[in-house]
Formats: structure tokens, sequence, C-alpha cells
């Protein structure tokens, strides 16, 4: 998922980093990344290796913590980028993928402690 969301967002980064601002740069780089990694999760790792838990239909609050780790993750690597130098928007994609797809991550886990009986 990690590996997913970096490449993704740097491909993002480099498609559409000259046109706009580094500030909605990130949120979309982010979101891309985050959403293209919760897929390629759910396709590879459920459904080819049969590991990990069978949520093929997406809760609510899943996607609701994908949004919240997108903007999250996304700014808080723009602002760490912008106190260390100035980068390129690549830099940019990458970490805000990265930073996307790490609180992801974190939020999955939150969400799977304690699940619910499913319907």
């Amino acid at each position: 998922m990690l590996l997913t969301a970096t490449a993704v967002g740097a491909i993002v980064g480099k498609v559409i980093g000259g046109s706009i601002n580094t500030a909605l740069l990130a949120m979309i780089a982010g979101l891309i990344a985050t959403v293209t990694a919760i897929i390629v999760r759910n396709n590879l790792l459920n459904r080819v290796t049969g590991v990990g838990p069978d949520d093929f239909r997406v809760p609510m609050v899943i996607v609701v913590f994908s949004v919240i780790a997108a903007i999250a993750g996304s700014l808080a690597s723009k602002e760490v980028l912008d106190q260390i130098a100035e980068f390129n928007p690549v830099w940019i994609g990458t970490m805000a993928g990265l930073t996307s797809a790490i609180l992801m991550s974190l939020l999955m886990v939150t969400y799977y402690m304690n699940p619910q009986p499913r319907v």
C-alpha cells in the first residue's frame, strides 16, 4: 500500500505539478494516491492471496477516513517540505502520497481494532 501510494503520488506530481499551486497539488496527489492504494490493496491482498479482512464492500467510515487521510497527510507533507527547502512537484506528490498512505494505514488499523459484527 505504501509503495503504490508513493509511486502514484510521484506520477500525479509529475503530470499536474507545474500547472497548480503546491497545496492543491499535494491534496490531489494524496487523494488519488490513497484511493489507488486502497483499490490495489483490496484487489491484490484479499482477492489474489486470500489474506486480510474480506472488505469488498467499503463502509462509509472508510471513505471518510480516506478523505481525512488524504487531506491531513498531504498538507502535512507539504508543510514539512516547505520548512526544509523548495522542492519540485514530483517530490511534493511523492511525499503527499506516502504520508497519506501512512495515515490511512493507521486509520484502518484503528477501524479494525474493535470490529463490529457484520450483518
